[in-house]
């Protein structure tokens, strides 16, 4: 008659088997694996060591279930591949799955706040965890309810779409303010500005911060001009720019816009700085490389990332009611393309 005992290795490793070797109950091995800080530290060793000798592997399915987490957090993202969102992006998915989470995204290519909201509806539907929203465009809204206390991370500004909502944004205005300062102090008469896009929050931001310098310093507010973050754009304002020899200073609201521009003066005989200073914002990895390296505003987009993930995470595994915003500081980095106006300006 053939043997029909079942052992170790004819059949997975179960938790029983665990607590047989560590000397438990199953109970405890549960405990240990979902992390119960009222176990000691000598029984969590014990099972640890059982479980590596034993190569268990815990169903984290069962203990999602039993934790009622799906241990997925969705990301809302505009699917820009302009620098900005797509390194907060890829910082964000590093923070989230060191933390030990999946991701599901969902792009919003349109921007518009009616696929904003049917996206976070998809996300609630899926039964992830949380949800980061890399949204950096207009203002959208949800019924009542929609998300109730479903924690929310915002990279870009609180949107007020949760009850749970944490928000890490970098300091856009201090950005368009310290960049104005920068060439105010080196004795510009005024600042010119190519802004983003209108509706970005983070455009909208930095022109803040730029109009009120120039305002507390009593100096002329020249038009904004306005790109869409590219080269091309920045190019184009430049060569409006170009034309006028009144021009001494410019603001970028981003890198990708200050090479553009600083593309269009050379070709228009302007020298930079000793004609026209500029200054970008990003400090993008080519900016300190460019024949004549930027004057930007850095802003750490992966320690943005990685800190509000860490409170999005902190929010769902510690339930409570949170009310917390942490604006990053930027930082002027002064380079080769600013300096003191053309004597007689």
């Amino acid at each position: 008659m053939a043997d029909r005992t079942v052992t170790s290795k004819t059949r997975p490793v179960v938790a029983m088997d665990v607590a047989r070797a560590a000397g438990v109950s199953q109970k405890t091995v549960s405990r240990v694996i979902n992390g119960d800080p009222h176990v000691s530290a000598e029984v969590r060793d014990r099972v640890h060591r059982a479980i590596a000798t034993l190569g268990y592997r815990p169903n984290r399915a069962a203990r999602n279930l039993v934790l009622g987490r799906s241990r997925t957090i969705g990301v809302l993202s505009v699917g820009s591949t302009d620098y900005g969102p797509s390194a907060l992006m890829v910082a964000a998915e590093h923070a989230i799955r060191s933390a030990r989470y999946s991701m599901s995204v969902v792009n919003t290519l349109e921007g518009e706040p009616e696929s904003i909201t049917t996206s976070l509806r998809e996300l609630v539907d899926q039964g992830v965890d949380g949800i980061v929203v890399n949204e950096p465009v207009g203002a959208f809204t949800l019924e009542p309810g929609a998300i109730g206390d479903l924690p929310v991370l915002s990279l870009s500004g609180r949107y007020g779409i949760s009850a749970n909502e944490v928000v890490a944004d970098a300091d856009q205005a201090s950005g368009g303010r310290q960049a104005a300062e920068h060439l105010l102090g080196l004795g510009h008469r005024t600042v010119h500005h190519v802004s983003g896009p209108a509706g970005w929050r983070s455009s909208e931001l930095r022109t803040d911060g730029w109009r009120s310098t120039l305002e507390a310093a009593g100096a002329p507010q020249p038009p904004v001009l306005t790109g869409d973050w590219s080269a091309r754009s920045g190019y184009e304002a430049g060569m409006h720019l170009a034309a006028d020899p009144t021009v001494t200073a410019v603001f970028a609201g981003n890198d990708q816009m200050a090479i553009g521009l600083l593309r269009a003066l050379l070709e228009a005989g302007r020298d930079v700085p000793g004609d026209v200073s500029v200054v970008g914002f990003d400090d993008v990895p080519e900016a300190a490389y460019l024949a004549r390296s930027l004057t930007t505003i850095r802003q750490d987009l992966p320690h943005l990332a990685t800190f509000g993930v860490g409170m999005l995470v902190d929010a769902i595994e510690n339930p409570r009611r949170q009310d917390r915003r942490e604006n990053v500081p930027v930082e002027l980095v002064v380079r080769e393309t600013t300096a003191a106006p053309p004597n007689g300006h």
